[in-house]
C-alpha cells in the first residue's frame, strides 16, 4: 500500500516537474521568438508619445484662459467658444484618416510633416491678430495635432512585442490621462504670469524635440500613391461631414437651446444621415476607410465602450470641476489649476508601476478597480455644500489620480489583444476616436444636466423662501441690518438684501446641480466597470492571436 502511494506520489512529482519544465520551455521559446526592441524603437515610442501629449494638452490648455483670450480679442462668449470647438472638430475628423494616409505617404514622412505643421500653427495661434485668425489657426492645429494621437498608439502596437506593449501603453496613458488633467493648470499659470499667447508658445521646445526624435528613430517608408486611386472617398466624405456636424452639435447645443434652434437641429439631421451612410459603406466596401468589424470582436467592442465612458468621465470631470470652482467659489484660472494638479501629478508616480503590477494581477481586475475608484471619486463629490472649495476637493482628486492610471494601460492591453500589425492603424484610430467622442458627449451631457437641474433646484429652493415666510424675513432683516451699517439707506438696503437672497438661492441651486453631475458620472463609470468584467483575459507575455 505504502509502495503504491509512494509510486503515485513520485509519478505526480515527475508530472508536475515535467509540466513546469514544459511551461518554462514555452516561455523561453516565446521570449526567443519575440523580436528585440532596439534603442531606436524606444525613441520612436517616447517621441510619438510626446507628440500625442502635446496634442491632447492643447485640447484643454485654453479651458482656464478662455475669458482672457475673449477679452484680448474682443470676442463674445459664443464667438470665443469656437476657439475650442474648431480644434476639436478638426482633430476628431483627422483621427480616422491617419491609418490610411500613413500608408499612402509613408509613416515617417506623414507624421513628421504633421508634427512640423502642428508646431508652426501653434506659433501662429500665439501670433493671431483677431478672433477669425485664431479660430483658423486652431482648426489647422487640430487637424495636424490629431495625427499625433493615433500614430503614437499605432507605433506602440507595431514597434513593441506583446510583452513590452504594457510599458509603451503606460507611456501613452500619460498623454491620454495626465495631459487633460494638467492642461488647465499650465494654461492658467502661463496666462496669469505671461499672457495667454504663451499657452501656444509652450509647444516650441517639446515640438523641436519631438521632430528630432522621430526623424532619428523612424525608418523611411515608400509612398504608396496607388492607394489614392482605391481610396474610400464616400467614407471619407460622409465621415468628415458627419463627425464635424456631430461635434458642432455637442459643443454648441447647450448654448443654442439644442433642437429648439435650427442652428442645431439642421446639423444634427445632417450628422445622422452622413454617419448612417458612413457606417453602411464601411461594411459594404472591400477596402473601407475603417474596419468597423473590429467592434464585433469581444474585447475590442467592450473595450471601445469602456474607453468611450472613460473619455466621458475624464473630459467631463476636467470640465465640471473648473466650472464649479468658477461659479460657486469664484476661483481664478491659476487657483483652478492649483486644485486640478492634485489629480494630475500623482499619476506620474503611479503610472510607471502599472506594467509591473500587470505581471502579477489580471489586467481585468486592475481595470475594474480603476473604474470603481474613478466612480468612487465622483460619488465623493456628489454631496457637496457651498462650503466645498479647493481643500475639500483634494481627497476625491487623490482617489481619482489613483484610479485613472489603473484604467488606461489595462484597457489598452485588453482591447488590442489579438490585433495584428496590419489592423493596428485602424484599431488605433477607432480606439482614440471613441475616447474623444466620449469626451464631447460627456461635456455636452454635463452642460445640459447642469443647466436643467439648476433651474429645477432654483424653483424648489425658492419655494421655501416665500415673501411672508419666517426664513425669508429673518434673512432679509439680518442682511438689511448689515447693509445699513455700511451706509445704505433703508430702501437700498432692502433691495440689496433681496438681490443677496436671490444670489444665495442661485448658488445653492448650482451646488445641487453640480452634485447631480458628479452622481451621473459615478453611475456611468460604475456601469462601465460592470461591463468590463466580461472582457476576455489577455496575457501580455504571449503573442497576439494574429501573430
Amino acid at each position: 500500500m505504502n509502495a503504491s502511494v509512494t509510486q503515485t506520489s513520485n509519478f505526480g512529482d515527475k508530472e508536475s516537474r515535467a509540466t513546469t519544465n514544459s511551461n518554462r520551455a514555452m516561455d523561453s521559446t516565446t521570449q526567443k521568438a519575440e523580436p528585440q526592441v532596439s534603442f531606436k524603437d524606444w525613441i520612436a515610442v517616447v517621441g510619438s508619445a510626446l507628440g500625442a501629449f502635446m496634442a491632447v494638452l492643447d485640447i484643454q490648455i485654453t479651458a482656464s484662459s478662455l475669458k482672457d483670450i475673449q477679452g484680448a480679442l474682443g470676442a463674445s462668449l459664443d464667438e470665443g467658444s469656437w476657439i475650442s470647438t474648431a480644434y476639436l472638430i478638426a482633430e476628431i475628423v483627422t483621427i480616422p484618416l491617419t491609418g490610411w494616409l500613413s500608408k499612402v505617404f509613408g509613416l515617417k514622412r506623414y507624421i513628421l510633416t504633421n508634427a512640423v505643421l502642428f508646431l508652426i500653427f501653434s506659433m501662429c495661434c500665439g501670433l493671431a491678430w483677431d478672433l477669425n485668425s485664431l479660430i483658423a489657426f486652431r482648426a489647422a492645429q487640430g487637424f495636424t495635432g490629431g495625427v499625433l494621437i493615433p500614430m503614437s498608439f499605432a507605433i506602440i502596437l507595431s514597434k513593441l512585442p506583446p510583452s513590452k506593449q504594457p510599458i509603451g501603453l503606460a507611456i501613452f496613458s500619460i498623454t491620454a490621462v495626465f495631459a487633460p488633467s494638467i492642461g488647465p493648470t499650465i494654461g492658467g499659470y502661463l496666462t496669469d504670469n505671461y499672457g495667454w499667447e504663451y499657452s501656444f508658445y509652450l509647444n516650441l521646445i517639446p515640438g523641436i524635440a519631438l521632430i528630432a526624435m522621430l526623424a532619428y528613430s523612424l525608418p523611411k517608408a515608400k509612398m504608396q500613391l496607388d492607394l489614392l486611386k482605391r481610396g474610400d472617398y464616400l467614407g471619407i466624405t460622409t465621415m468628415a461631414i458627419g463627425l464635424s456636424c456631430l461635434i458642432y452639435v455637442l459643443e454648441e447645443g447647450q448654448r443654442k437651446d439644442w433642437f429648439g434652434s435650427e442652428l442645431i437641429s439642421r446639423p444634427a439631421i445632417i450628422a445622422a444621415i452622413a454617419l448612417a451612410i458612413f457606417v453602411v459603406s464601411q461594411f459594404v466596401k472591400k477596402e473601407p476607410l475603417l474596419n468597423l468589424k473590429l467592434l464585433f470582436q469581444r474585447n475590442f467592442g467592450i473595450g471601445s465602450f469602456a474607453n468611450t465612458v472613460f473619455g466621458m468621465a475624464l473630459y467631463g470631470s476636467v470640465f465640471i470641476i473648473p466650472s464649479y470652482l468658477t461659479i460657486v467659489q469664484g476661483y481664478s484660472a491659476l487657483q483652478i489649476g492649483q486644485v486640478l494638479i492634485w489629480s494630475g501629478l500623482p499619476q506620474l508616480a503611479i503610472t510607471p508601476f502599472v506594467p509591473l503590477v500587470m505581471k502579477k494581477i489580471d489586467a481585468r481586475i486592475m481595470l475594474v478597480a480603476g473604474l470603481a475608484l474613478f466612480s468612487a471619486s465622483c460619488f465623493m463629490n456628489a454631496f457637496m455644500s457651498h462650503d466645498y472649495s479647493g481643500p475639500q476637493l483634494i481627497a476625491a482628486m487623490l482617489v481619482r489620480s489613483l484610479g485613472q492610471p489603473l484604467i488606461m494601460v489595462p484597457l489598452s492591453t485588453l482591447t488590442t489583444a489579438g490585433i495584428s500589425q496590419e489592423e493596428a492603424p485602424t484599431a488605433s484610430s477607432l480606439f482614440n476616436m471613441m475616447r474623444n467622442l466620449g469626451g464631447s458627449f460627456g461635456i455636452a451631457g454635463l452642460s445640459t444636466i447642469l443647466t436643467q437641474r439648476e433651474q429645477f433646484h432654483s424653483e424648489r429652493i425658492g419655494e421655501s423662501f416665500t415673501a411672508v415666510g419666517l426664513n425669508t424675513q429673518q434673512f432679509l432683516s439680518q442682511a438689511m441690518e448689515k447693509f445699513q451699517q455700511h451706509g445704505y439707506s433703508q430702501y437700498s438696503a432692502h433691495q440689496a438684501a433681496i438681490e443677496q437672497l436671490a444670489h444665495r438661492i442661485k448658488i445653492e441651486a448650482y451646488v445641487q446641480s453640480f452634485n447631480d453631475c458628479f452622481l451621473a458620472l459615478g453611475i456611468v463609470l460604475l456601469t462601465a466597470a460592470i461591463v468590463a468584467m466580461f472582457l476576455k483575459k489577455a496575457n501580455p507575455n504571449a503573442h497576439s492571436i494574429a501573430e
